[in-house]
């Protein structure tokens, strides 16, 4: 018996932070493995494997309170197992281990035992995890490992993602989920092992690999984390032990219309407890260093994609999942307590108050999902029609400092007929290339973090298919190449200028220059240490002038490429559907990117 009465005691309160440790297969150092399985309404559960000839009568666990035991001496390393269960109706079910650190590549789905012997080198990357990280620049990859590249393994990614991140000059990588799950059209977004990295890239060391080279080149990871809901396959969580473990009994609450899913029983302690344990054990065994937490909104509302008549209020009188809220508001404040500078992000699309306050649920930050669909609507019209469309540019900087937000072209929105971000500029292939450029200069002068999903660094002029691979061969097209230089450049210039990121949060570091709805032109300040940069936009599709005042400018980026790196002052000559960052030094020796 490995657990003691204080693992039991912490579980039954939903607070034992190590859930990994005490509970799935654990290869035993003097040999044998020890098993061991939270089913508190099972009333029998036995272990078979490929360790007793998939015949589990000869293994039967042992109860001690709410967790069945068992030492298999045949077992070890590498031996697939899964549990037996006799639930609380009399029915046997076969389950996958809910804490299995490795597990079979789907669609096979047994759980696996796996034993590290990986050893970190990232130790300095580690300790310089900044933890004042809201004062640091921060431009994100978002990566669906699958597609990026399709047939690599975790090891074989680690050194071309890395190579091709680095020379780019994103600061981190976000991961699309890897925590195991069996279809893969769910993008990882339905979850089956919490704690067991897809086997569909390799083992869980090979993951560690590739994060430890991704620290090495110095790239931060983060990782899609999903505690909203899991799926529905008989040998998954759903109703585990006969009854419903960790799904909501209630099926109003329990089950998700939308995506045919359970819902996690956010109140139940164990299930609050499995869900932080789970969020810190890829922080903890994996060296991530942050997570985006995917689907927050349909956790925080007890009437998300619920008409009238088909959910209940909370004991308020409100439509807020108080159960929720306590479990995200633990979570933030856990992983900010154990793992300093980690940084944790939701995916949240109302306007839920004070979700990055402090005194709030405790989020780092916050996708800005109202700029992103303002923006891009806006840059979607033909340049003529812009004009009464003024507000959906100017209206996000009206609440930018409401939340500590990141701005994201995400997967989502380059899949589902939206087209992808070439598809969405108006106009022929040049058009659509000064578009594009425009945009992205745009986005990375605009407060807030960025994050870019691949292929949007290519100019990719299809929608993301997550069965095939990105079209890599435009890099000898001139237009898509002069796109992927303009993010380097984007990245190089903005690393280099604290204006864009010190004062990120602070409405002081902002000021409006010229917002002109006639002219489709838009210029604002953005201060700093250091100096000033003017980000002037021209969106009009036609040249234009703009007054920068007195001093002279340095021009820094120019998505038309015709006034790199040249000094002047008074009038500005615009070309068309172009963005233009100038900076203006306090230093001199700052006026030009390191």
């Amino acid at each position: 018996m490995r657990l003691t009465d204080d693992d039991r005691w912490l579980m039954g309160e939903g607070t034992h932070r190590r859930l990994w440790e005490v509970l799935g297969a654990h290869a035993l150092p003097e040999g044998g493995v020890a098993f061991a399985v939270y089913a508190p309404a099972a009333r029998q559960v036995r272990v078979r494997g490929d360790f007793n000839g998939w015949d589990g009568r000869a293994h039967g666990m042992v109860r001690h309170g709410d967790v069945w035991e068992l030492t298999v001496p045949e077992a070890g390393p590498g031996d697939r197992y899964r549990y037996e269960v006799l639930g609380a109706g009399g029915v046997w079910q076969e389950k996958a281990d809910p804490l299995a650190q490795a597990a079979e590549c789907p669609p096979a789905n047994a759980s696996v035992v796996f034993r590290s012997e990986f050893r970190w080198t990232d130790d300095d990357f580690v300790a310089r995890r900044p933890r004042d990280w809201e004062r640091q620049p921060m431009s994100v990859y978002e990566v669906h490992l699958g597609s990026w590249r399709p047939g690599l393994g975790y090891r074989q990614l680690a050194h071309e993602l890395a190579e091709h991140v680095a020379g780019l000059g994103f600061t981190h990588v976000q991961l699309m989920p890897v925590a195991e799950h069996p279809f893969g059209g769910s993008w990882g977004y339905q979850v089956s092992g919490y704690f067991a990295p897809t086997a569909r890239f390799g083992d869980p060391d090979e993951f560690r690999y590739l994060v430890n080279h991704l620290h090495a080149a110095g790239i931060g990871v983060l990782v899609d984390f999903v505690p909203a809901h899991f799926p529905k396959d008989a040998w998954a969580l759903g109703r585990f032990d006969g009854t419903a473990l960790y799904e909501h009994p209630e099926p109003w609450r329990g089950e998700h219309p939308d995506w045919g899913t359970y819902i996690f029983d956010f109140g139940r302690p164990y299930v609050r407890g499995f869900l932080i344990a789970a969020a810190l054990y890829w922080l903890a065994e994996f060296h991530v260093d942050g997570l985006r937490v995917d689907a927050v909104s349909s956790m925080l509302y007890l009437d998300y994609s619920r008409g009238p008549g088909e959910w209940v209020p909370n004991e308020r009188g409100g439509n807020e999942n108080l159960a929720a809220v306590a479990l995200l508001t633990e979570l933030t404040g856990v992983v900010h307590d154990d793992f300093p500078g980690a940084v944790v992000i939701a995916e949240e699309s109302t306007a839920w108050p004070g979700l990055t306050a402090p005194d709030g649920l405790g989020f780092d930050l916050k996708w800005n999902l109202g700029w992103m669909h303002d923006v891009l609507g806006y840059l979607g019209h033909d340049p003529v029609h812009r004009a009464g469309h003024h507000g959906e540019l100017t209206f996000p900087l009206d609440y930018a400092w409401q939340e500590r937000y990141l701005l994201p072209l995400s997967h989502d929105e380059v899949v589902h007929g939206k087209g992808s971000l070439w598809q969405r500029m108006p106009g022929d292939d040049k058009q659509r290339a000064d578009g594009l450029r425009a945009l992205l200069a745009y986005m990375w002068a605009h407060p807030g973090k960025q994050l870019l999903f691949m292929g949007g660094e290519l100019g990719q002029t299809s929608e993301w298919d997550s069965a095939a691979g990105l079209p890599w061969e435009l890099a000898a097209d001139p237009l898509h190449q002069g796109v992927t230089d303009l993010v380097r450049r984007l990245n190089a210039v903005y690393r280099s200028l604290p204006a864009l990121y010190e004062t990120d949060h602070d409405p002081a570091g902002f000021a409006w220059h010229t917002s002109d709805p006639g002219r489709n032109l838009v210029a604002f300040t953005r201060t700093g240490p250091g100096g000033t940069l003017l980000c002037a936009a021209n969106f009009s599709g036609v040249p234009q002038g703009l007054d920068t005042g007195d001093g002279e400018w340095a021009v820094l980026v120019d998505t038309a490429d015709e006034h790199a790196d040249v000094h002047l002052g008074g009038v500005l000559a615009l070309p068309a559907s172009t963005v233009m960052w100038l900076f203006r030094s306090d230093h001199t020796e700052n006026a030009s990117p390191a």
